[in-house]
């Protein structure tokens, strides 16, 4: 009875302090559920039927809140957590809040945050890739090598967004390696910026990555789950496209893109150039092929959508991949196209359908004929690959 007296005391207490701040401050849980059935042409060789979570847009929960410190100030936080509904583990590796951990404040200059966060790459050009809209992260680029479409975050980040002046944004990332004796090492950082201007809207953005397999594909879904940091013994990268550059000591992504509405309908771009450097000297994982010196990519992809009505929406994509040669050897192409539509039985629940074909050629990463790789499937045994998915999605 003591006990629970001094703790009903100690909250009165708490809260008569709270009266005398006038703090405003407020809590919003949210999230998204997605699940459908895939259907993959080859998965090594094999026809696959799976239920697979999360495809146009990844399942997760997450809290929010503000609270007003006055004089334009706020404090803010995001807890997002990613989940697979197929199984009901957590995503991003088993990470409890794998998608964003953060804390900062909003300031009538900008706002500044510290923890787990998206790149700007990600904030200033992702949303003109149709793995950002209707499409889901099987339409994203080949492996997402230039990670437009969000496949690993930045931990131990601190980062500025600016206010909007305009119609324009724009902001940066910096994660310290935290590697005693070597200030570089594991190292990122990223700058971007956006305008938007009523139908028109442009963004660009650049990564750099400091020994990118242990310190930004480490952190993914697919990363070392020891509980221990991620090993440079392991290779941390999961697409052929570019798994075999595990041991690059830096990772580079220029990024730009825009859209153009007229009427009801949308057209929209992105290009990237993606750079490995430095292949058998980073010590950042493995390198079984042997590779040495750099390796690029460039990616260009042109896509549509047409508003049919207020509810139902089509959309196109075309999205084309071409390597450098490595030690000689041909790069790798790709090809890759999309169609999809999005019904909207409300304004939080929807229902669609994505089919994507990709065709490969040339010498992948590995030293092998490239094989077919769309993003987050098992990839194919040959050079082509269809993937069609059905599925159901609704936001709280």
């Amino acid at each position: 009875m003591k006990k629970t007296l001094r703790l009903a005391g100690m909250v009165g207490a708490l809260g008569a302090c709270a009266g005398v701040a006038h703090a405003q401050s407020n809590v919003t849980l949210y999230g998204v559920v997605d699940e459908g059935l895939t259907f993959n042409t080859n998965s090594h060789g094999a026809r696959q039927y799976s239920l697979v979570s999360g495809e146009i847009q990844a399942s997760r929960w997450g809290l929010k809140g503000t609270e007003d410190l006055g004089g334009g100030m706020k404090a803010i936080f995001v807890l997002e957590n990613g989940m697979d509904l197929s199984s009901g583990k957590l995503g991003q590796g088993g990470l409890m809040f794998g998608r964003q951990a953060f804390v900062g404040l909003s300031t009538p200059y900008g706002m500044v945050t510290l923890g787990r966060q998206y790149d700007s790459v990600v904030d200033y050009v992702g949303l003109f890739e149709i793995g950002d809209q209707w499409g889901g992260f099987y339409t994203a680029h080949p492996g997402d090598l230039d990670n437009i479409n969000n496949s690993n975050r930045v931990n131990n980040a601190i980062k500025y967004t600016s206010n909007n002046y305009g119609g324009f944004t724009f902001g940066g990332v910096y994660s310290p390696g935290g590697v005693a004796g070597h200030f570089s090492q594991n190292q990122i950082w990223s700058l971007g910026g956006s305008y938007y201007n009523g139908p028109l809207g442009l963004g660009v953005g650049y990564l750099n990555i400091r020994n990118p397999n242990t310190s930004f594909y480490g952190t993914s879904a697919l990363a070392n789950t020891t509980g221990s940091a991620p090993l440079a013994t392991l290779n941390n990268i999961a697409s052929p496209v570019f798994s075999g550059f595990a041991n690059a000591r830096t990772q580079e992504v220029y990024a730009a893109g825009g859209a153009y509405t007229y009427g009801a309908a949308t057209f929209g771009g992105t290009y990237s150039y993606t750079r490995f450097d430095n292949l058998d000297g980073g010590g950042s994982g493995p390198n079984p092929a042997g590779n040495s010196g750099n390796a690029m990519f460039n990616n260009v992809e042109a896509n549509f959508k047409y508003q049919l009505t207020t509810a139902w929406l089509v959309g196109a994509a075309y999205d084309y991949t071409r390597g450098s040669s490595v030690q000689g050897r041909e790069g790798s192409t790709y090809h890759q196209a999309a169609l999809g539509t999005d019904y909207f039985l409300s304004k939080r629940t929807d229902l669609y359908f994505v089919g994507i074909y990709q065709k490969a050629s040339g010498t992948n990463s590995t030293g092998a004929a490239a094989v077919a790789a769309i993003n987050g499937v098992t990839p194919s045994d040959n050079n082509h690959q269809l993937v069609l998915r059905v599925g159901m999605r609704h936001k709280f």
